[in-house]
């Protein structure tokens, strides 16, 4: 298992490892055919769903012919453009820690010209994912990947891969009702798996809350809070999986070494 320690001390113009994951190296060649979309986001273009939408708008091509569907099967991205632009193979995945800010949402660029987690990023980095979602006034841990099959193995529910918040709420909730999440909750239609739940702390007319899930749906620790009668007025994300915030600057990054993302990896449920 990774250790939060281990990743401290990595840096964000950490190099390439010189001897690639060998399961990585046999990957690449592999000769039996899979989808484009799954081997661009191998090759960090993008989410497979955001490479779906590239293709129905012409932007990808093979030895010059342009695609018009995402089930093309492929055994190597050799010949495939994007923008007219040829795609480098694979280079080994790689995950980086950020201290998101409040203030800044999750997306590349927003149309209503608010800020970005990009605009916040340090120089140096390479191109890279968010791996889930904080929303704009949610601060703390956000993992972005190189490889957009990574990232979409971390956020599926099926994986099981925990993430813990605490949260800062206005009114008063109690420990039993929070105990009641574990039996998942229902909430104007929407169901919410499993939810561990444990008052911290009072701080006036304030509580702590910290909470660990496996789904991440679109701001489910507000509306299950919202749902117990609290409003909550601070969140912070303190880890996914075994990556922990822990004294991480705010806006800082730091990089996972190879031999740590290998061996997390290896404990990942296959989805």
């Amino acid at each position: 298992m990774p250790s939060r320690a281990k990743v401290a001390r990595a840096t964000p113009t950490a190099e390439h490892p010189a001897n690639p994951h060998p399961a990585r190296a046999a990957a690449k060649g592999s000769k039996e055919p899979q989808r484009i979309a799954k081997l661009l986001a191998r090759a960090g273009v993008a989410s497979r769903r955001e490479i779906e939408r590239m293709i129905d708008y012409g932007r990808i091509a093979l030895h010059g012919e342009v695609l018009t569907t995402p089930a093309t099967l492929l055994t190597s991205l050799q010949g495939v453009t994007v923008d007219g632009k040829p795609v480098d193979a694979p280079e080994p995945t790689r995950l980086f820690l950020f201290h998101k800010p409040a203030g800044f949402i999750t997306a590349e660029r927003d149309p209503k010209g608010r800020p970005t987690i990009y605009d916040r990023l340090p120089d140096g980095l390479p191109r890279v994912m968010p791996i889930g979602r904080l929303d704009m006034n949610t601060e703390g841990l956000l993992l972005l990947t190189t490889d957009g099959e990574f990232k979409r193995q971390m956020e599926l529910p099926s994986t099981g891969v925990e993430r813990s918040y605490r949260a800062r709420a206005h009114g008063t909730v109690s420990q039993a009702q929070l105990e009641d999440l574990a039996m998942g909750v229902e909430i104007e239609g929407i169901r919410y798996g499993r939810i561990d739940a444990n008052l911290e702390r009072r701080t006036g007319t304030n509580q702590w809350i910290e909470m660990t899930l496996t789904e991440g749906k679109n701001r489910e620790v507000r509306r299950v809070l919202e749902y117990l009668g609290v409003e909550v007025n601070r969140l912070i994300r303190t880890r996914y999986g075994v990556f922990e915030l822990t004294d991480l600057p705010i806006g800082q990054v730091y990089e996972v070494p190879q031999h740590d993302l290998v061996a997390f990896r290896k404990t990942l449920k296959k989805a």
